[in-house]
């Protein structure tokens, strides 16, 4: 691909514009030392829950953590950590909600009056609510910013991946080829925007039987290590359904889960310290 190919810029990708054009700085009421996207391209993967759990995964290695939900027309994450409260302001800023563990959201479903109310409007306005969760919110001192990205290579994508100082990039898949299919698109859009991909998360990927304890998978075999390879990437995690992940997810208790799912996660958790070179603040 050619070098004007691969240059994006706010109306797509075309010749003579930067692939990142304006990056954002924190404001004053926010010290955030790494930035990392959530992406599948693709919806009902379980991305915000890779999201939730890679949180609660660096929380409880004693990081400081924030997720931003940036998917605006489909915010899941409070509901999955169980809040319900306003954000504060502070000054001018607002002040995101902290989970049991610490863990600081901010989500567009916290501003609603109702959580199943619609949020019906166009991309350039659902761009610019994502760049206020990063430049009108008081995050503080984070050691990790985790981007919830929606599904698809749109607006809010490219705001995400333009505006913001990602560092990496964690693609989800599930097994299934037409979820692959869609899911290379959001690799290609990060690699359009220079954005490093630490590697792929295939979720849903099989379950135990309760009975024979064999793993059954309901989506067919996994094609994932095929796919990571013709595309230069990690398979980081391989992670299976798990009942009692979506019971706490569904109760909004994630941060209580202790099964499977987090321990396979490991890999993924040690790629993003890799990234950072970090320690706990």
């Amino acid at each position: 691909m050619d070098k004007a190919a691969r240059n994006c810029g706010p109306n797509g990708c075309g010749q003579g514009e930067s692939r990142r054009p304006e990056v954002l700085p924190p404001n004053k009421a926010s010290e955030i030392k790494h930035v990392l996207g959530v992406m599948s391209g693709k919806g009902g993967v379980g991305k915000s829950s890779v999201s939730a759990l890679l949180a609660v995964a660096l929380r409880r290695r004693g990081y400081e953590v924030g997720i931003m939900d940036a998917d605006i027309t489909g915010p899941s994450i409070p509901k999955i950590f169980g809040l319900v409260d306003r954000p504060e302001q502070f000054e001018r800023f607002v002040l995101p909600v902290r989970s049991l563990s610490g863990i600081k959201v901010m989500s567009v479903n916290l501003l609603l009056t109702r959580e199943d109310e619609p949020v019906i409007w166009r991309g350039p306005i659902l761009a610019g609510a994502v760049r206020q969760f990063w430049t009108d919110v008081a995050w503080g001192q984070l050691d990790y910013l985790i981007v919830d990205m929606p599904p698809g290579t749109g607006d809010v994508p490219l705001t995400v991946m333009q505006q913001l100082p990602l560092e990496g990039m964690v693609i989800v898949s599930s097994p299934q080829d037409l979820a692959m299919m869609v899911v290379k698109k959001a690799i290609n859009m990060a690699r359009l925007a220079e954005v490093p991909i630490l590697g792929l998360v295939e979720n849903m990927s099989y379950l135990v039987c309760p009975h024979c304890h064999r793993d059954v998978y309901p989506f067919g075999k996994s094609h994932v290590v095929e796919a990571a390879s013709d595309n230069g990437l990690r398979v980081l995690a391989v992670l299976p359904v798990d009942e009692k992940l979506v019971e706490l997810s569904d109760a909004g208790r994630i941060e209580e889960y202790e099964g499977v799912a987090l321990e396979k996660l490991t890999p993924v958790v040690e790629a993003v310290e890799k990234m950072s070179g970090g320690s706990p603040s």
